[in-house]
């Protein structure tokens, strides 16, 4: 094997293409049109063009360039095509190694109901429930009886929490709750997978997610490399893995026998995760799917083994057999990821999008520096130096698939990276985490970075007392009040300019102005949070006014430029208390972010004493409820609306939503045109009261 085509996306193209490149092989990109300054097509020898937005699903596409360039062989990474038995086969049979398990095996285990069958042959126990093709509504509604409730209506194929809905009322077949939720759930899998076959399972009640890393070789040889923990979930989606799981005991060594039963069972080859689930009330376990292909959550399993994925799905492709010592490790540690995504914890993980304007990954992990590579027991062996299954000297490691400057798209998964932490503890494990999110700068993008810090310190997770429902039982963590000390930062950010804008640069290394004109009005609206600024003074000595409570005494002590596009840290001295902030202003808008928390705040109504006028005036900014299309403006600039009235039609999702006035007003500005992209939270409109705008 001497070059590899990745085809994939994001993080985990850039993962997968450091391990080929450092085994010496030449790695090959593909891209769409979205994607063609991406950091993934920086990451490889060479980079090939697909098409539109969803080329990563043209199969001929990607094995006739995959020919082109002279791959020898294709990772699918994950998602997209990585679980598609019909990809499979067309790579091996236009004579292209495929990376990744027999289309035989893709194809039992892409079944739900075929796994299950094949669990059971295996003698691995399955969630009780009725697992036979073909039922129709009438089959599912007798079969629901026989299930008992609570119960889980569940695609056959396809994952991801789509096509699964709870029923947990006893009465749900007399008053037709059962059958909205088997139509809903047929809907929404036919239009995931193709398909809209159905399964019932009896409801686990404070279920676990564990899964077991399995690699497999071509002669039958089966590892189960470690297990881990997945229950931190939000929709069905994971956002917080660790390994190995905490509090197992016997049941550790059951599941790693039971997944090896699995794999062998199905002809496995590769590296491969089988999935259970664990009540929390009985400790009962039953096997839940296999996933045939490499998780997103591989690096905590890497971390606590040394074991390099990656490189072993090379391997085994090239013959390689397993390594005995790959099988049943013991844990080095304990490791925990979390997965820092394009998404508003705050309006139900809605995705968000925008240009990534400020962009800080946690230190350590730039210091990784290249292994060396010699020949050995497999066809490649890492022997010194950290490699990219590995963290950096404090236990930190980041898996990251954007740059600063890059436009984040609602097209593809809200996934920006992997922030990973390992640790001797899983105490350790979890503070070296939090410390390092707490490092994440990203700014023009809402995150969840600020979220999943408030998620990893909750006392369950702390103690290990996990299910996969913690999170929607603490609603609370989703809010991210604004941080009056950040509010203030962002004041004083805006104060510079303005201060360099009357020929002062605060930001240059002696040019501070004494003399600005104050008082300064403003209002700041962040979220759903509307505040009053007034500013006297400047940015050496300044005297903050939020709402009228008391002043905050602050200083801007120095800035500096960081990675991004204009972005900058600012130093700034609030009460006595110096921080360090995250700063991106453009036009009437600034981020600031805090210890990983960021916040977008729109200034509006800008008034300085100067031109007589000491109150603050009442201005309606008209915000963009999710990232989308404007596809009509209804008023233009100087229209005169009414309170309600459309100014603006924004479609996100394959829906319309009107944006209209707040205030009976005069459209004083209009910042998008018909056509124009706009990220959740983007200005649009400026609606001035009727009174004062005449």
């Amino acid at each position: 094997m001497r070059a590899v085509l990745v085809a994939n996306r994001g993080e985990i193209a850039c993962r997968i293409l450091a391990t080929v490149r450092r085994l010496g092989l030449r790695g090959i990109a593909v891209y769409s049109d979205e994607d063609a300054q991406a950091a993934h097509v920086a990451t490889a020898d060479e980079a090939h063009w697909l098409g539109d937005a969803r080329a990563y699903l043209d199969a001929e596409r990607i094995v006739a360039v995959a020919r082109a360039a002279g791959a020898d062989a294709i990772h699918p990474g994950y998602g997209f095509l990585a679980e598609d038995a019909a990809f499979a086969g067309a790579v091996s049979a236009a004579g292209v190694g495929w990376i990744g398990p027999p289309p035989e095996a893709i194809a039992a285990m892409g079944d739900k109901i075929a796994a299950k069958r094949a669990a059971e042959r295996a003698g691995v126990p399955v969630v009780p429930g009725v697992h036979e093709p073909g039922l129709d509504d009438a089959g599912l509604r007798k079969a629901a009886g026989e299930v008992g409730f609570p119960l889980l209506v569940k695609a056959a194929a396809g994952g991801g929490g789509r096509g699964m809905r709870v029923v947990d009322d006893p009465d749900a077949l007399e008053t037709g709750v059962f059958d909205d939720a088997v139509a809903a759930a047929r809907r929404e899998a036919s239009a995931a997978f193709g398909s809209d076959a159905l399964l019932l399972e009896r409801l686990i009640e404070r279920p676990r997610h564990i899964e077991v890393q399995v690699l497999a070789d071509r002669d039958g040889g089966v590892a189960a490399v470690g297990d881990r923990e997945c229950s931190l979930q939000r929709r069905h989606q994971k956002i917080v893995e660790e390994a190995p799981a905490p509090g197992l005991d016997a049941t550790r060594a059951a599941m790693a026998d039971a997944a090896v039963a699995v794999a062998r069972a199905c002809g496995y080859e590769g590296a491969g995760t089988v999935e259970f689930v664990r009540s929390g009330v009985d400790g009962a376990w039953y096997f839940l799917e296999m996933n045939t292909r490499l998780q997103v959550e591989h690096p905590v399993t890497e971390l606590v083994t040394g074991v390099d994925l990656v490189a072993w799905q090379l391997w085994i492709v090239e013959g390689a057999r397993i390594d005995p010592a790959l099988d049943r490790p013991e844990p080095r540690g304990h490791a925990v990821e979390a997965r820092v995504t394009a998404e508003d914890p705050a309006h139900g993980f809605l995705p968000t999008g925008g240009r990534i304007t400020g962009l800080v990954w946690p230190e350590a992990a730039s210091g990784r520096a290249p292994h060396e590579i010699v020949s050995g027991r497999a066809p490649h062996e890492v022997v010194s130096g950290r490699a990219p299954h590995e963290a950096g000297p404090d236990g930190v490691r980041v898996d990251a698939g954007v740059r600063a400057g890059d436009v984040v798209s609602t097209a593809y998964d809200s996934l920006l990276g992997k922030v990973i932490a390992h640790g001797a503890t899983r105490e350790q494990a979890l503070d070296r985490l939090d410390r390092a999110l707490a490092g994440t700068r990203i700014l023009g993008v809402e995150t969840s970075v600020g979220y999943l810090r408030r998620l990893l310190a909750h006392p369950r997770v702390r103690a290990g007392d996990l299910d996969t429902g913690l999170l929607a039982a603490a609603p609370e963590l989703a809010a991210q009040p604004l941080d009056s000390g950040a509010l203030v930062a962002a004041s004083l950010g805006r104060l510079a300019t303005l201060e360099r804008a009357a020929g002062g640069d605060p930001f240059g290394a002696d040019g501070w102005r004494v003399g600005v004109p104050a008082p300064i009005r403003w209002r700041a609206h962040s979220g759903d949070r509307v505040v009053d600024v007034a500013v006297r003074g400047s940015t050496r000595d300044a005297s903050v006014v939020l709402d009228e409570a008391p002043a905050h005494r602050a200083r801007l002590v120095e800035a500096c430029e960081f990675a991004g596009v204009g972005a900058r840290e600012l130093l700034a001295e609030v009460d006595g208390r110096a921080r360090r902030y995250g700063f991106h202003a453009d036009d009437d808008e600034v981020w600031i972010e805090l210890d990983g928390a960021a916040w977008r705040v729109s200034w509006v109504g800008e008034l300085a004493a100067a031109r007589g006028d000491e109150g603050g005036e009442a201005v309606g900014p008209l915000l963009a409820p999710m990232p989308g299309t404007v596809t009509a403006v209804r008023a233009e600039a100087g229209a005169v609306v009414g309170r309600g009235d459309p100014v603006v039609v924004v479609e996100a999702m394959k829906m319309e939503h009107a944006v209209p006035a707040p205030v009976d007003g005069v459209v004083a500005e209009l910042r998008v045109r018909n056509g124009d992209h706009v990220a959740m939270g983007q200005v649009l409109a400026v609606v001035e009261p009727r009174e004062e705008a005449g």
